[in-house]
């Protein structure tokens, strides 16, 4: 293999989980810790690459379900990749799809861990799990579709994001163990398989994640882990279900980081709280992805490191009536557009007057501040004050 690829470990204090640390790729340098951004169809709603770009971001990751189903890999694969079809000439990542089949069939873990249990309205598209693969009806036409990990790999390989993900089995936390651990050994050989698939038709422009599945269960996690460090995996990511609610989901990562190798990137699928991250990155983890910020940013919220309202929401809401005459923009120390041009009484009113621009400007500030957010985290850990660092914000 040529040099394409590598990671290196460029701080860390003491015996501290939490380090900085370089992962190369053919479309640049990564640093971490950092925060990869969700252009699920291709694209950060809201925003066009080059404005993403201009907030320093590094790293974005593609949706293989939905890119697959739309526009479809044989497309993406005429214009080059996801890179040049995108615009985001960028390290990019893709997931399997799997996370979705089972969301969309019966319900994704983050909703569990945000306290929604009652998912009994939500069609199911998920049809039937075999050996085989995953068997469901499109969520556009309603067509039967059958992803097994030998395909989505072939998917993954032609939208050729920097870094793919094995297919795996998403369980939810009502999962008995028993299932859970029947669910993990499948997730295992499917892996096996993604990563025969993988290396029958090498790419060097490409490298791949092993998933570490389990639940809540240590000792499935260990097996999992254990699993995951004897694969020829350039890197890894922790999925399943994390538990029930914030606490139980830091003890299972911390748990899992204690066993992962070392010697590879570690990323955190779907999670991009801001205490969320400090936790992870107290815990060794390098990445983390999650559509929250810019999600959030089209329902009128703004990040912001000391909300004035309710401190454990980590944002402030612009569409409430404080904000009417409010002239002050989102964030002080924010040096980004939005911040260094409007109000947020301007933002308040954009938002009361169905204006799209209300969506933009957010996104552009909640983007640049989840930038920024990383940026602290990694000044912190080169500057041997990442235990006050912490303290001052977890604490």
């Amino acid at each position: 293999m040529s040099d394409n690829f590598s990671y290196t470990i460029t701080a860390q204090k003491g015996d501290e989980r939490a380090h900085c640390a370089v992962i190369k790729t053919p479309h640049g340098c990564i640093e971490t810790p950092n925060f990869i951004f969700c252009a699920t169809h291709g694209a950060i709603k809201g925003l066009a690459m080059e404005q993403l770009i201009a907030t320093g971001a590094q790293f974005v990751l593609g949706n293989t379900y939905h890119l697959w189903l739309q526009p479809g890999p044989d497309v993406v694969e005429k214009h080059g990749g996801l890179q040049r079809f995108t615009g985001w000439n960028r390290p990019m990542l893709t997931d399997s799809g799997g996370f979705q089949i089972f969301s969309l069939g019966y319900g994704g873990v983050v909703d569990e861990i945000k306290g929604k249990k009652d998912r009994s309205a939500r069609p199911k598209s998920l049809l039937k799990i075999t050996e085989e693969g995953a068997f469901f009806r499109s969520y556009l036409d309603g067509s039967l579709c059958f992803l097994s990990p030998e395909r989505s790999i072939q998917i993954q390989q032609k939208l050729g994001a920097d870094f793919i993900l094995p297919l795996d089995e998403c369980t939810p936390f009502h999962m008995k163990k028993d299932a859970t651990a029947a669910s993990m050994q499948r997730s295992h050989r499917w892996e096996f398989r993604s990563l025969q698939q993988f290396y029958n038709n090498f790419n060097d422009r490409q490298r791949m994640y092993g998933i570490v599945q389990g639940g809540v269960y240590e000792d499935l996690r260990r097996e999992s882990i254990d699993f995951v460090n004897q694969q020829p995996f350039f890197a890894q990511a922790i999925g399943g279900s994390l538990g029930g609610d914030k606490q139980q989901m830091y003890e299972v990562v911390d748990f899992t980081m204690r066993y992962l190798s070392k010697n590879r990137p570690t990323h955190l699928l779907g999670i991009g709280g801001l205490r969320d991250i400090l936790e992870g990155v107290q815990s060794g983890v390098d990445t983390f992805d999650c559509v929250h910020p810019t999600r959030i940013a089209r329902h009128g919220c703004a990040l912001i490191a000391k909300p004035e309202t309710d401190f454990a929401k980590e944002h402030i809401n612009l569409k409430n009536g404080i904000y009417k005459e409010d002239l002050n923009p989102i964030d002080t120390e924010c040096d980004c557009y939005t911040c260094r041009n409007f109000s947020r009484s301007y933002l308040h009113h954009l938002f009361k007057a169905k204006e799209s621009t209300g969506g933009l400007l957010l996104t552009i500030h909640n983007a640049r501040f989840m930038v920024r957010w990383m940026e602290k985290i990694r000044n912190a850990i080169q500057t041997g004050t990442w235990a006050e660092f912490y303290k001052a914000h977890c604490c």
